[in-house]
């Protein structure tokens, strides 16, 4: 069975499901299954909200949750107020690999959406009716599929980011100098990578692409929109426990980021701060030089 069979057959299931449910009143698929050419396989969740004249038998009763196979595990919200609303859902992965990401939504949540002047992000970025009792999605205007797709920075933003980067840098080395590896490696790969170099590169397919791209979550499919030279780099900076390896992978990092930033300023007419980097670099230097 393709995908698209597979994927026909979770819609009809869902549309029954809820049909059958006195309280569901609609039902909406979002996310990457109805973007146009997104990117799914054996492994993509569906994430599907529920539109209810009650969250709160849902939210506090799992049972339901069966009704689409045996539960492994999951995780559910708390009840949060979205758009003066109460709203929640559960993160659910089923034993059979099916993984569902359900929204809970009161009725007149949904209400207060079709009147307004655009979508939430959630669904501007592309959505189907999967069910609808009593035509509340009628007046829901239709996705832009805009939503996440970032756009250029100012020259402030990106200047800003070029200093938070370099501070992140200084953190790293003093943890490498007192060996507290634990505390370095969640600032190279976490804070380093994924909260400054990762977005820089971003930045940089986006303008090969002209902003089109809606970038997914902790870099996945980054080899699939990165030039292969700097996929190739960035594979270096990754590494174990070891020390030297990491004041290595830590300079490799700053080489990607310095190469990348200075492909977008040209490219977006923003000067790279070649000063703030040598005073960083030669301080960093200080700090692995230290006497204990």
């Amino acid at each position: 069975m393709n995908q698209s069979d597979s994927q026909q057959m979770m819609i009809d299931r869902f549309a029954g499901w809820g049909q059958n449910q006195p309280s569901v009143r609609a039902m909406l698929l979002t996310s990457s299954r109805t973007v146009p050419n997104g990117v799914v396989d054996v492994l993509s969740d569906y994430d599907v909200i529920l539109v209810t004249t009650d969250i709160q038998p849902y939210h506090a009763h799992r049972g339901w949750l069966s009704d689409f196979g045996r539960v492994l595990t999951l995780y559910r919200d708390p009840i949060l107020p979205e758009g003066g609303f109460e709203t929640s859902g559960y993160i659910v992965q089923y034993e059979e690999g099916l993984k569902i990401d359900f929204t809970l939504w009161p009725v007149a949540y949904m209400r207060q959406i079709v009147d307004a002047d655009q979508l939430p992000a959630e669904l501007d970025a592309g959505y189907l009716v999967l069910l609808d009792k009593y035509n509340l999605t009628s007046g829901l205007r239709p996705p832009s599929y805009q939503a996440y797709i970032p756009t250029p920075p100012t020259e402030t933003q990106y200047q800003e980011a070029i200093e938070v980067f370099f501070l992140d840098t200084i953190y790293m080395a003093k943890y490498l100098w007192r060996e507290d590896m634990v505390a370095a490696k969640h600032m190279l790969d976490h804070f380093i990578k994924h909260e400054h170099l990762i977005p820089m590169l971003t930045w940089h397919f986006e303008i090969t692409r002209h902003w089109t791209v809606k970038p997914s979550l902790f870099g996945r499919r980054l080899k699939h929109w990165l030039r292969p030279d700097l996929w190739d780099k960035l594979a270096v900076t990754y590494t174990g426990f070891d020390l030297q390896a990491n004041w290595t992978a830590l300079f490799d990092t700053i080489d990607l980021y310095r190469l990348t930033a200075i492909e977008v300023g040209e490219n977006l007419g923003y000067a790279y701060p070649h000063d703030l980097e040598q005073r960083v670099q030669a301080y960093i230097q200080k700090i692995r030089h230290l006497d204990r």
